[in-house]
């Protein structure tokens, strides 16, 4: 039945009047959840009533005004990596379907919340070289549980600087700008022009002088390490702006450091605030499928064969393709899944318009792909979000009947400052709001929480943060595919070509570096894992199996600090220390090429274990 529901899917023409879902609606929530997530002086067209005006001092303790921006979950941060990746993403949405947000109704209220985070990273950009990303902690946030409006923990804001660099928040940054001077081109020109004129000093400020932010933000490691550290950020910057400007010395850039900077070396089958290297290749593609690639066709055409290599393993057509749940949904971890899959359904949606417009198909290992497939894709994993799964629970807050109630989320747990402004303490917000069995006084519109497990079970409880705490950069893509299927039809994203005046300003070559591996992506860690069954005998009745894993370091550097996750383990484990829920660490470290093995009993097939972290020395 399922595959005759699938090949169906491919024979309709996607449309409102086909869909089984309200797309219109999901895209007008999806929206409003922004509006929830703010910080700073509220305007007078706040939709979200409940929450107010929070974080006025913002800045002032470094001298500087840092009011405004998005908090980026359920937490009263601001972390600069993640907001200027959502900026990019809106921005990206707005580029490609600015039209359908248009007949939607939907534009400007898009365009307020790419502004709203605009607006905030023109101020953080205090000097060429210096650039604030991050105010308040995650360490002394987390003691607390209170609304924004009550905030007492530290505003301390962080910066990188030429002493202190972050070629990965500046060239992310830089990004955001950049894309973001697109959409606001006819309607705000002077703003468009201030926002590209800060995005090319950020990328010359990430350029020259190169690390990675959390090396000097060191606050920001344990919430948004930066693991695949800046070199997909550089070419990501350069290719925005790029799309911004028609300079051919970015799209130089962009070919030129195409080896050394890892974006025709590595095929990924992920795309998140962390791990950009995918989006390049999409961006490429497009290049290319443009006619703007010029004699570097050859090197736009590694970036396209990467970009499709993304597409067939979502697709499960490749040859090391994405897990699935058993419902269907794409899975890449437990914690916060859905924005895995949010990314990916819109690079998904947005190459098969670009294949469209070209009359082209993809060649995946698995067999050929037409771009009906790709969008039939994408729609079936935004489907699942909104309801079709084997729970029949949305994944967005007020979509549908059944959505989750125990948002992990400070504003919307706790009764609106509206309501009562009696002060909520840090203490006191645990144990009278985080601890409540009831549902959010607040309902949190829009908001994708982090979603299932790996065989679709979910739990909606507060305290369970992984799959119950939702993020902006879990909805910035959706707008775009939300906007895309709510339209319907086909599109031409490609044609006619319109591209500005190419102008060539000459810069200064970058020397050769060495792409450091992305830690995060499963399918390029250095650690090999492999179970076998060593023994097995019956009791009882029942049979028990003995299984030994064993982790192989296949790097050239020592690896230490393993943690492992173990799922559907009914016994006794040896070998590694448990640090809770389905989670393990190895605390001996590995050098290389050398192996370690650890066993466990039970009577049911092999466990499900996956590498969650490690270090390298």
């Amino acid at each position: 039945m399922a595959s005759y529901l699938y090949v169906l899917s491919l024979a309709l023409c996607i449309g409102a009047a086909t869909a089984g879902h309200d797309y219109g609606a999901a895209l007008s929530k999806s929206i409003m959840f922004y509006e929830a997530q703010r910080s700073g002086k509220l305007p007078s067209n706040q939709r979200v009533s409940w929450r107010d005006d929070s974080g006025l001092s913002d800045g002032s303790a470094n001298g500087v005004n840092l009011v405004g921006g998005y908090y980026d979950a359920g937490d009263n941060v601001k972390f600069g990596l993640p907001m200027a990746f959502t900026v990019t993403m809106l921005s990206w949405s707005l580029i490609e379907y600015g039209n359908q947000l248009t007949s939607s109704g939907e534009l400007g209220y898009s365009m307020e919340a790419i502004r709203w985070g605009t607006d905030y990273l023109l101020k953080a950009h205090t000097e060429a070289d210096v650039l604030y990303g991050e105010v308040g902690d995650g360490n002394s946030d987390h003691k607390c549980w209170q609304r924004p409006e009550d905030m007492t923990t530290p505003r301390q804001a962080y910066r990188i600087d030429a002493n202190n660099p972050g070629s990965d928040l500046a060239g992310e940054t830089a990004a955001a700008m950049a894309a973001a001077s697109i959409v606001f081109r006819h309607s705000d020109p002077a703003y468009s022009n201030e926002l590209l004129n800060h995005a090319e000093q950020l990328f010359t400020f990430a350029d020259k002088y190169r690390g990675k932010y959390d090396s000097s933000i060191t606050v920001a490691q344990k919430y948004y390490a930066s693991k695949s550290g800046y070199e997909d950020e550089l070419l990501w910057a350069a290719a925005w702006l790029h799309e911004a400007t028609g300079d051919l010395s970015y799209m130089n850039y962009v070919i030129d450091n195409a080896d050394s900077l890892g974006g025709t070396g590595w095929k990924m089958t992920e795309f998140s605030w962390d791990v950009k290297y995918a989006g390049v290749q999409v961006l490429a593609s497009k290049f290319l499928m443009q006619g703007r690639g010029g004699q570097s066709n050859a090197v736009l055409q590694s970036y396209q064969e990467n970009a499709e290599y993304f597409m067939c393993a979502c697709l499960q057509k490749g040859n090391r393709n994405v897990q699935k749940t058993p419902g269907g949904l794409l899975f890449w971890q437990k914690w916060n899944n859905i924005q895995f899959v949010t990314s990916a359904s819109f690079l998904l949606t947005v190459y098969s318009d670009y294949l469209t417009a070209t009359h082209k198909n993809i060649q995946c290992p698995g067999g050929a792909v037409q771009p009906s497939e790709l969008l039939s894709s994408a729609q079936s994993q935004i489907d699942y979000i909104l309801g079709d799964n084997p729970r029949a629970t949305s994944y967005m807050v007020g979509y549908g009947s059944n959505y989750p109630h125990q948002v992990h989320h400070r504003a919307s747990s706790i009764v609106s400052y509206k309501v009562s402004r009696s002060f909520v303490t840090c203490t006191g917000g645990y144990s009278t709001w985080y601890s409540s069995k009831g549902s959010d006084p607040n309902v949190l519109h829009g908001a994708l929480v982090g979603g299932p497990d790996q065989n679709d079970n979910f739990a909606d409880e507060r305290n369970n943060y992984e799959q119950t705490e939702p993020a902006t950069y879990n909805n910035a893509p959706i707008v775009g595919v939300l906007a895309r299927l709510h339209a319907g039809g086909n599109l031409n994203q490609l044609l006619p070509v319109a591209v500005p005046a190419p102008v060539s300003k000459p810069k200064p070559s970058p020397p050769p570096v060495q792409a450091s591996p992305p830690l995060a992506p499963k399918d390029y860690s250095p650690i090999a894992l492999s179970q076998s069954v060593t023994s097995s005998w019956s009791s009882r009745g029942r049979t028990y199996y003995r299984y030994s894993t064993l982790i192989t370091n296949k790097s050239k550097q020592t690896v230490e600090n393993i943690k492992l996750s173990v799922q559907g383990l009914y016994g006794p484990i040896w070998g590694l220390s448990k640090t809770g829920g389905s989670s393990y660490s190895l605390w001996q470290s590995i050098a290389p090429g050398q192996s370690f093995d650890f066993v466990y009993i039970h009577a049911a097939p092999q466990a499900t274990i996956s590498v969650q972290s490690y270090d390298m020395n």
